[in-house]
């Protein structure tokens, strides 16, 4: 009888969300919302300070699928989110082993720019981070500050040498947005992009109102 190995089970995608004490929880929000749409398992661990930035930008007093993403049935999603303690540094995505289809740090402060860089794994976040990297996994980082000082610069490159991807938090508008929420769009779009996650968001210049077949002068961000 001829041995056949056993057929490995297809898991769904799966990716690292962190959230940090930057400024941005409406970017986390959509992020993960439009990821758990797709079906995709959500790993979540959210720093102190980010507590802190979710509480002061929307509200949220705990972190949950209700509070986080109130937009989607909670019963429909609850079993795709996954929520690690911050402090927890022996939590699965702390591990190498764990498998996963990339991270995104959003938002990203630049207190937690500097710890990554610098390989400081004191907290899952930061750990976690540093993981995906050795492993070879796509790391992108949303920073969110302006203007940048010379230990910023130094810290991106830094991790852009080691492979991450930044990703500043920084709009276009030549789609014209006529609403907070498609500003939010367009970036979270371009993470989805990074991710090589589709969606629907209105991204592509070939949407721009002002492109010259649309009668407009050519004018792009």
């Amino acid at each position: 009888m001829q041995f056949r190995p056993p057929t490995p089970k297809l898991r769904p995608k799966r990716f690292v969300l962190g959230i940090t004490g930057a400024s941005g929880a409406w970017y986390a929000q959509r992020l993960l919302e439009q990821l758990l749409l797709t079906g995709a398992e959500v790993h979540l661990v959210v720093s102190d300070y980010g507590k802190r930035l979710l509480f002061d930008e929307s509200g949220i007093k705990e972190v949950s699928l209700e509070s986080l993403v109130p937009t989607l049935h909670a019963d429909d999603y609850r079993s795709q989110l996954v929520l690690h303690p911050h402090k927890d540094v022996g939590a699965v995505i702390a591990s190498g082993s764990f498998l996963h289809d990339g991270m995104v740090i959003l938002p990203c402060s630049s207190t937690s720019l500097g710890a990554i860089a610098t390989g400081s794994g004191s907290n899952l976040l930061t750990r976690a981070a540093m993981v995906t990297l050795k492993e070879r996994r796509p790391l992108i980082v949303c920073h969110r500050e302006t203007p940048l000082n010379l230990v910023d610069i130094r810290n991106y490159e830094t991790l852009t040498l080691a492979g991450a991807i930044i990703c500043p938090t920084n709009p276009g508008f030549y789609l014209l947005p006529e609403s907070i929420d498609e500003i939010v769009d367009f970036q979270v779009g371009k993470v989805l992009d990074l991710l090589k996650v589709e969606h629907t968001l209105n991204t592509r210049w070939e949407n721009s109102k002002r492109r010259p077949d649309a009668g407009g002068d050519e004018v792009r961000a």
